[in-house]
């Protein structure tokens, strides 16, 4: 399955967005959601990994997964291209065992066939494409797995449809609600470097207070993209979308799909 090659205006965005949060690392620590126990343990336990094994987290941000992972003793690597991150994320952990580095993933140095599990939540489409499944798999040891988990937030209505009407607003490109990134699926078995991959999803109705409703839309990278006077307007005009209401509910819809290496 051929990939689309990447324009080099699209490489400069991503490379651009994908620094932006270490700005926002206390209120992306505050309000970013974790991952549903059911996903983390399906994926130690589809990997086959346990105490000692060797596995690296690709983005680990301020360690909303991270922590989880670091309940099964593995030898674990976490590693995220944002140096305050990885501050907020030793800071958070401190008392778990985890070998912290602040770089990405394309300059992150380990001998090939260094680990059994390669994780990514929400964060591997920020790595090169020509790099990521190519050094996945190269680092990982025969047999070894590579599991990309994402979740987002889908509000309750009248909400939801407010915010599609505001981030359209404010979009250059006005179509780019009705374009979707290619699957997980499709990008793994298009590198040729894995086998059939795995899919599962989980959903959890929950309720936030409205404050964590507007962080995590402050800590969108399209958000941050925006100059200081269209975020304060956008938030401004959330806040009232929100009136006087303490909290919101909302679905969060996470999946996670995962793949051996050949």
């Amino acid at each position: 399955m051929a990939r689309a090659a990447e324009t080099e205006e699209q490489r400069s965005k991503r490379h651009r967005q994908r620094t932006l949060f270490d700005a926002v690392a206390r209120l992306y620590q505050a309000t970013r959601p974790g991952y549903p126990a059911e996903i983390v343990e399906s994926l130690a336990a589809t990997a086959g990994v346990g105490p000692g094994s060797p596995v690296l987290e690709v983005g680990c941000g301020t360690g909303q997964l991270t922590g989880d992972l670091s309940r099964y003793a593995f030898d674990l690597t976490a590693i995220d291209i944002g140096p305050v991150m990885i501050a907020a994320a030793r800071q958070h952990l401190a008392d778990a065992a985890i070998s912290f580095q602040a770089c990405s993933f394309e300059d992150f140095a380990a001998t090939d066939s260094s680990f059994d599990l390669i994780v990514s939540a929400t964060a591997f489409h920020w790595v090169d494409p020509e790099v990521k499944f190519s050094k996945s798999a190269r680092l990982l040891r025969p047999g070894g797995w590579l599991a990309l988990l994402a979740i987002g937030e889908r509000y309750d209505d009248p909400l939801n449809a407010a915010l599609g009407r505001m981030w359209t607003a404010r979009s250059e490109d006005k179509a780019w609600s009705a374009r979707r990134p290619p699957a997980d699926t499709d990008a793994i078995i298009g590198s040729g470097l894995f086998g059939p991959p795995l899919h599962r999803t989980h959903r959890h109705r929950t309720t936030v207070p409205a404050d964590t409703a507007l962080g995590v839309e402050n800590t969108r990278a399209t958000t941050l993209s925006w100059p200081a006077d269209v975020r304060e307007a956008f938030t401004a005009e959330l806040r009232s979308h929100l009136g006087s209401q303490a909290e919101v509910t909302l679905t969060l819809h996470t999946s996670l799909t995962m793949a051996r290496v050949r």
